[in-house]
């Protein structure tokens, strides 16, 4: 059981809360999931059946960890209640009711590759000469659409958008197609279940009556049709109680509506509205620069974060030279901060705006010999799209890498087909010679390959021994691989496979980041050599962590790196929030294209409040941008937090030392000999 006495007034506000409409604005780090399921309790302490309490989350594991805290509250399980995501609401609202759309209750629900092959499928009906990507970004324009309730029959193409056109023509067949196949895809479990409730009246009263009291989690994050679905089951009694923070409205590229928890008194009038703004994560300093950040925002409802822990730590922001220089002072600070307040490595977070910064400080925990997890994303040198570069060097550097070279041969597609490569592969093995020989003869084969693919088989082998002969110059290593990516062409090749162009995007500046990393190897290396290159990557594959899940941060002792996105619901005692330059915080995608400062406001605000102890924020005055330097400029958020509680270092005036850095210093360099020579 629960005490009321151990919640604060607003908590116990909004848990003693029962009848009517409820807002109840959470800041960061404010106890809203103890709050929620405080509620849910005191509802059924009250007398309330169980099976009137409705909770609606996002995620299964969120829904999971708040059915078993209820339970162990309660003491046993309540029958009835139902706390679930939406797509698993809806699914029993249309297991019960979907024949009234037509369908047979036995319906089947199309995963993401029954969807793509169904599209596919459309597409070439339409004799379409559209490729995989086309298929994807239509599947994708779809799923958009249903998200804001835009039906196949009210579709409209967008003006010189030849995918908007074709989506157009797409988006009706596919849901006829559907329909007669008897099955759905997940967008249409909510778009369904919203259109039974608007059409038929007795369904609507029997879930308003059902579910008369209902809890919202993460309100913020809601996209219109889930909007869409809440209005309907709250109208009458009105007994909705969301919960969430616009101040943290961070996917709006999912498609989340931060105007669904901005208009919720206009939505639900009389709704009362509870301020939950006591913070027990962080210390006053930290809170103050996330204050004073976010408050910058104009559409926002006011909030001030405050705690009782004390002011703190000023928070320190450290301006490096570039991107190596910025990992190296995250790595000398995890040192200092070890040896001064005895912490361990899962009590550090790195966080940046997108997965690219990663890279660099890959490296230099390597290099150091720190353990860490990356969260949200696979190891830079993992990455397919890295992987494919790799290949390509690898095969130049050694055209007896067998596995590199059956990588690259067919990619990007040269018209090498399976069967000629079967062929190749068949006929090295009956004669044991190499594949890299065998390419170079391929006209002789006794089961020969047709004329087509011996001329593309021989523009490749000359394209290798082109490349062999530039990487030969240790002068020229930079200008080799970028006259080898600018000829491959792949990133138009992702643009083509990826359906969401800034996934593509994304990709595309990975493959760029090997040219900063080839470029940070020639300035510390005497003697560059492609093969010292690829050496270097090696060791780094194999020393590299293998896990890269939030679970992992429960059981490995590492140093956590993660996106802003993938940081929300986190904390961690020190946080280095890394890239505070105009161009990663905020994007330059929100400076140039959308223009939508507010919701990198918002990340930059999510990633301060993270931090429980210490906030470090980092940025440099120069990196590079296809091997080439590029001047910086620092953040328009950095110069939103009051100077009295930052303190700037600048990596390019040398300050003393403290004692126990020196010390660490000391101890890292001898480790690093051993390292290097044997012990």
């Amino acid at each position: 059981m629960f005490n009321l006495d151990d919640l604060n007034t607003q908590q116990r506000s909004a848990v003693s809360h029962i009848n009517g409409p409820l807002l109840l604005l959470a800041g960061a780090g404010s106890g809203k999931t103890r709050v929620i399921t405080c509620r849910i309790a005191h509802l059924l302490q009250q007398g309330i059946p169980a099976r009137q309490i409705l909770a609606v989350t996002f995620t299964n594991k969120a829904a999971r960890e708040m059915r078993e805290r209820v339970h162990e509250m309660v003491g046993k399980a309540p029958q009835g209640m139902v706390i679930a995501t939406f797509h698993a609401l809806c699914l029993q609202i249309l297991k019960s009711h979907i024949d009234r759309l037509g369908f047979k209750k036995n319906f089947s629900i199309y995963p993401a590759a029954d969807q793509q092959r169904l599209v596919r499928e459309l597409l070439r009906n339409l004799n379409s000469d559209s490729t995989q990507a086309d298929a994807d970004q239509v599947l994708w324009r779809i799923s958009a659409a249903k998200n804001r309730m835009i039906t196949a029959d009210d579709y409209q193409a967008e003006p010189r958008d030849p995918l908007s056109a074709l989506t157009a023509e797409v988006y009706p067949r596919y849901q006829k197609a559907l329909k007669a196949y008897n099955a759905v895809d997940f967008d249409d479990l909510l778009v369904f279940s919203v259109q039974l409730l608007q059409r038929h009246a007795d369904l609507l009263d029997h879930y308003r009556e059902r579910f008369r009291y209902q809890m919202v989690d993460e309100y913020q994050d809601t996209n219109p049709v889930q909007y869409q679905l809440l209005k309907l089951l709250a109208g009458g009694h009105g007994n909705l109680c969301v919960v969430g923070d616009d101040d943290q409205s961070i996917y709006a590229f999912r498609g989340a509506d931060v105007g669904n928890i901005l208009d919720f008194e206009k939505d639900f009038p009389g709704a009362k509205v509870i301020k939950l703004e006591q913070n027990y994560r962080s210390t006053g300093h930290i809170l103050a620069a996330a204050n004073a950040v976010i408050g910058h925002n104009d559409k926002r409802r006011e909030k001030v974060l405050w705690t009782d822990r004390g002011e703190g730590a000023k928070v320190r922001y450290l301006l490096a030279e570039d991107s190596e220089d910025e990992a190296r002072l995250i790595v000398e600070q995890i040192h200092a901060q070890q040896y001064r307040s005895k912490l361990r490595y899962g009590d550090f977070a790195i966080l940046y705006r997108t997965n690219t910064q990663s890279r660099a400080f890959e490296e230099q925990l390597r290099y150091d010999n720190i353990p860490y997890v990356l969260i949200g994303g696979q190891q830079f040198y993992d990455r397919k799209e890295v992987r494919d570069v790799i290949a390509y060097l690898r095969t130049i550097q050694n055209p007896a890498d067998e596995v590199s070279l059956l990588r690259i041969l067919n990619y990007p597609k040269r018209g090498i087909g399976e069967g000629s490569i079967d062929k190749i592969i068949r006929y090295s093995a009956e004669h044991e010679i190499s594949l890299w020989k065998v390419l170079q003869k391929v006209a002789q084969l006794d089961e020969g390959v047709n004329e087509r693919t011996a001329a593309a088989i021989a523009d490749f082998v000359a394209f290798i021994k082109r490349f062999q002969q530039r990487f030969k110059q240790p002068l020229f290593l930079l200008d080799s691989l970028r006259e080898l990516l600018e000829e491959l062409k792949l990133g138009d090749e992702i643009y083509r496979q990826e359906k969401d162009p800034q996934v593509a995007r994304r990709r595309v500046d990975n493959q760029n980041e090997i040219l900063n990393s080839l470029a940070i190897y020639i300035e510390r290396t005497a003697q560059p050599n492609l093969r010292g290159f690829l050496e270097r990557i090696s060791l780094a594959d194999d020393e590299g962590p293998t896990k890269n899940d939030k679970e992992s941060l429960l059981k490995v002792d590492a140093v956590t790196l993660m996106s802003l996105h993938s940081s929300k619901g986190l904390e961690f005692p020190i946080v280095f929030l890394a890239g505070m330059e105009e161009g990663f915080l905020p994007h330059k995608k929100s400076i140039y294209e959308t223009f939508d400062i507010a919701e990198e406001r918002r990340l930059c605000y999510v990633g301060i409040t993270r931090a429980q102890q210490q906030l470090f924020l980092l940025g440099a005055r120069q990196r590079r941008k296809y091997g080439k330097l590029e001047q910086r400029e620092p953040s328009r958020f950095l110069s939103e937090i009051p100077e009295h509680i930052v303190h700037t270092e600048d990596s390019s005036e040398p300050g003393p030392e403290s004692p126990e850095l020196a010390a660490q210093s000391a101890s890292n360099f001898f480790s690093n000999m051993s390292r290097m020579f044997g012990d």
